[in-house]
């Protein structure tokens, strides 16, 4: 692959220099968009008791955190192909005001459906945040280097996932849940202008016809999954009645839509997700280790702020306290291992050795009971955090290291994809496990008692819990340890293959060429690379990588795209 020639500098036109100060005044702005997005899948945790109890949405809380999963997946493949194709600048600031209004849109919701869709709406803005976010890091910085900030943005996801139910739980006990979706308004805005100031990134013209049909087609199906396997939690009945027409009709036009995608993307000039980067064994294993990190994650991660509310006893905002050890297992190992992979080179031991201990993390969480210790639970989560550190970012470093650079937008936003998908799907089943289960402890804890007595088990908070007389509160906080709990076998197997497949990824060695580099944006030589690409009328001046020669960069490039063949 051969690097545009450099272009010389126009004398009356600014230089904007990819030094390591501008790289992380980027990095700000796109941790910042990131945080937004990844607090939203997680900020409702401790909240979500109160917030179906009020909406009466007991039976279909699992919603609140697929229509937001949902959303992120649907857009995902949009943004890293409209990025490849015209810049991620434009995209990254129409993601955040998106995801801004539609916090807003959440936050004054007056009925459970208002929200479900406001959710979804969050979720159009997040998956631009997520996908760009980690792009936008490939085009300014080499494969080598990266280790270094994809670690901090793996912690971040841990985070958020405590620091959201932390937030959540804060806004529900003092003041209001509808705060969870209005906190985002000043940050949403404080993130535009950050991001409108700092992310001068150049902007393209692309001839080629956007893959309609295809786009078209990967809606339908994506929605189409997610439905079918949230059937329960949306449509309130009980399992799967095959003679049901809906249900029918819904599942043949989900695999009707997967078909017709499949065909048209074999087909199209300029696909959506080009199948071919499936022929390339690291993106394939490591898109589909994401994928079923999704499903044990977020499945996971879901349900146990509901479980410490309402088996343990533990107020809103003291689970989400309880969930902190888990972000220092995030933060720990995702730290580390994206320094250590700067350091050494190699990434592939950190996917097989974090599989391992979630699995395992996973398996443990089977065994907590309503009057366990708090240590224990701590313990218990820690490792489970400590496994998702070692893995969440590692593989997408992988991915975008295996992959043409002019494909790193369509190739990350592929294996988020999938990631996201698994998130939905996971959710919606292991919402669908665990609700019926409930269902049928609550309604035999309910048997006797007479209508009108003010017990009711489809509007169940938090507090009403804690107020019931006994023997119904204990046996309520029995049905809802007895359905999770064993809920949980039902992810091991699935993160058990994750870890056979990491077995298998194969390590290719980490390019020291930036993605705007290798595609001719920015070209470092003799120390003053120059770009043949422009930013709102000024020349883009790469001096991170400075001092090597055009040839060398050639070379670089190569082995990047010799890497993409394999």
């Amino acid at each position: 692959m051969a690097i545009a020639a450099p272009q010389a500098p126009a004398a009356d036109k600014p230089l904007i220099h990819l030094t390591p100060k501008t790289v992380w005044l980027i990095f700000g702005a796109l941790m910042a968009g990131m945080f937004m997005s990844s607090l939203d899948q997680s900020i409702v945790g401790t909240a979500m008791p109160t917030i179906v109890g009020e909406l009466n949405g007991v039976e279909h809380q699992g919603w609140v955190v697929t229509a937001y999963i949902l959303g992120i997946a649907i857009v995902m493949p949009l943004y890293g192909k409209f990025g490849d194709l015209w810049g991620r600048r434009w995209p990254f600031l129409i993601a955040i005001g998106l995801f801004t209004i539609a916090s807003a849109g959440a936050g004054f919701a007056q009925s459970f459906g208002e929200l479900v869709f406001w959710r979804g709406v969050q979720g159009l803005g997040g998956g631009g945040l997520m996908i760009l976010s980690q792009a936008i890091i490939a085009d300014i910085v080499p494969a080598k280097d990266r280790g270094k900030y994809m670690g901090p943005m793996g912690a971040l996801f841990g985070i958020s996932a405590v620091v959201g139910p932390l937030i959540g739980g804060f806004f529900t006990q003092h003041a209001d849940w509808r705060w969870c979706f209005w906190i985002n308004i000043p940050i949403g805005v404080a993130a535009f202008l950050v991001a409108w100031f700092t992310l001068k990134l150049p902007t393209h013209r692309s001839g080629k016809k956007i893959d309609v049909a295809g786009i078209f087609f990967m809606v339908i199906a994506t929605t189409g999954l997610v439905l079918a396997t949230s059937w329960s939690s949306w449509t309130g009945n009980r399992g799967y009645d095959w003679s049901d027409p809906g249900l029918l009709t819904l599942v043949i036009g989900t695999l009707v839509s997967i078909a017709a995608f499949i065909m048209v993307e074999l087909r199209a000039e300029e696909p959506l997700l080009p199948l071919r980067l499936f022929k390339n064994p690291t993106f394939t294993i490591a898109t589909a280790i994401g994928l079923i990190l999704g499903m044990g994650m977020f499945a996971a991660l879901a349900f146990l702020p509901t479980f410490l509310q309402m088996s343990t006893g533990a107020g809103v905002t003291e689970s989400g306290f309880l969930l902190l050890p888990m972000m220092v297992g995030v933060m720990i190992t995702a730290i580390g291992s994206g320094l250590a992979i700067t350091r050494t080179g190699h990434y592939k031991i950190y996917p097989v050795v974090g599989l391992a201990i979630t699995t395992g993390g996973v398996a443990w969480l089977t065994q907590i009971t309503g009057d366990m210790s708090m240590w224990l639970f701590g313990a218990m989560i820690f490792v489970l955090g400590a496994g998702m550190g070692l893995v969440m970012q590692t593989i997408v470093l992988a991915v975008q290291n295996s992959v043409d650079p002019h494909e790193i937008g369509t190739a990350t936003s592929t294996n988020n994809f999938f990631r996201e998908i698994g998130a939905a799907v996971g959710t919606a089943l292991f919402s669908t496990v665990f609700t019926t289960k409930l269902a049928d402890n609550l309604s035999e804890v309910f048997a006797g008692v007479p209508a009108g007595s003010g017990a009711d088990a489809a509007s169940l908070t938090p507090a009403a819990v804690q107020a019931l007389p006994e023997p119904l509160k204990t046996g309520v906080v029995d049905a809802f340890t007895n359905a999770l709990a064993p809920s949980f076998w039902y992810l091991v197997p699935v993160i058990a293959v994750g870890f056979v497949l990491s077995l298998f990824l194969r390590e290719v060695k980490l390019s020291d060429v930036a993605g705007m580099v290798a595609r001719g944006e920015a070209l470092a030589a003799d120390g003053s690379g120059v770009v043949t690409e422009t930013v709102d009328g000024a020349i883009v001046v790469d001096d991170l990588s400075a001092g090597e020669l055009p040839t060398q960069r050639d070379s670089a490039a190569d082995q990047v795209d010799a890497s993409a063949r394999q």
